[in-house]
């Protein structure tokens, strides 16, 4: 598992850097240049090992510059790529570090190159370089924060940044999200709620006629051939939730007519329960007593302190 967020990372960088030396183009994947400003970055140290930085500040550019540092012979990193990276980054103006990865064993900071989630000049520097390399950007504040800087980080209005990023590894892409649970039908469980999909897939859940059960209840309807789910996973899943003390059903991913996805240590102990072990491609039924869903406090209007929860759940993929 991956060390804690970065400050970098929780302060909005994922949310809105870029750079090559020269010659590393390809005429499939052009890189951004480097710069007389960028080249001014003096930076030493190992591939993979914290680096020492010396920047001859004020630095600034009016466009994202980018120098290769290190050298990689990976693969190329382009657009809509996931990359695992170490980083350091400093404020131009000052040239005061202002986060930094742990330089471990493993990356701690995930970048998917897509310039409406990560700030452009970020992108810019990671995208035509190679698995292996250090690359060195310069990114003015039109590619990072802009005029609004950047109070959390330390970054005043119109000031640049200077990252410097070691690229590890490209990740997996995740398997596109199944529509609909397509695991093998099991035998019901005597005594739970019984279900019914309509053509698109969504269950209704009909109660038996007796009193909830005490305990937790976790039974398979589709067992699925995917992945498993493990702890501490993002899953996308659909799902159907109803109250069996009132029938209401007081959630649904299918009539908001999207999956959703959340890490499942994140949700009420009975749907972790019920998702952990499982595999992609499964249906599964929970009935989740209060001491393992809202407790006393219950939730909202629609769940008392002891009302007990039916969930339908489809897992779809792994996030």
């Amino acid at each position: 598992m991956r060390a804690a967020t970065p400050l970098l990372l929780s302060a909005g960088l994922v949310m809105s850097l870029a750079a090559c030396a020269p010659g590393a183009s390809t005429p499939d994947c052009p890189t951004t240049p480097s710069g007389s400003v960028s080249d001014s970055i003096e930076v030493s140290g190992d591939f993979g090992a914290a680096p020492e930085v010396t920047i001859p500040s004020p630095v600034s550019a009016e466009e994202t510059q980018r120098t290769v540092a290190i050298q990689g012979d990976g693969e190329t990193v382009v657009e809509g790529d996931t990359v695992l990276v170490e980083y350091k980054v400093f404020n131009g103006e000052s040239g005061e570090e202002l986060d930094s990865t742990e330089y471990g064993e493993t990356p701690v900071a995930e970048f998917t190159l897509d310039e409406a989630a990560l700030l452009p000049g970020i992108v810019k520097t990671l995208e035509c370089s190679t698995v292996g390399s250090r690359v060195v950007g310069v990114v003015p504040a039109i590619d990072a924060f802009g005029d609004a800087g950047q109070e959390t980080l330390g970054v005043a209005a119109d000031e640049s940044l200077v990252f410097v990023v070691d690229i590890i590894e490209v990740a997996e892409a995740p398997e596109p999200a199944l529509p609909r649970a397509n695991g093998e039908d099991q035998e019901p469980t005597p005594g739970l709620p019984t279900v019914e999909l309509d053509a698109d897939g969504r269950p209704t859940i009909t109660l038996p006629d007796s009193a909830p059960p005490t305990d937790l209840q976790i039974a398979v309807l589709k067992k699925g051939d995917g992945p498993e789910v493990t702890d501490g996973a993002d899953v996308v899943v659909h799902y159907e939730g109803l109250n069996w003390n009132t029938g209401v059903t007081f959630d649904s991913s299918w009539e908001r007519g999207e999956p959703a996805t959340f890490n499942v240590n994140g949700v009420i102990p009975g749907f972790t329960q019920a998702l952990v072990g499982q595999t992609v491609g499964s249906q599964v039924l929970a009935v989740i007593p209060p001491e393992f869903g809202y407790g006393e406090a219950g939730a909202g209007e629609d769940i008392g302190g002891t009302d007990t929860l039916v969930f339908v759940v489809d897992i779809l993929g792994l996030g």
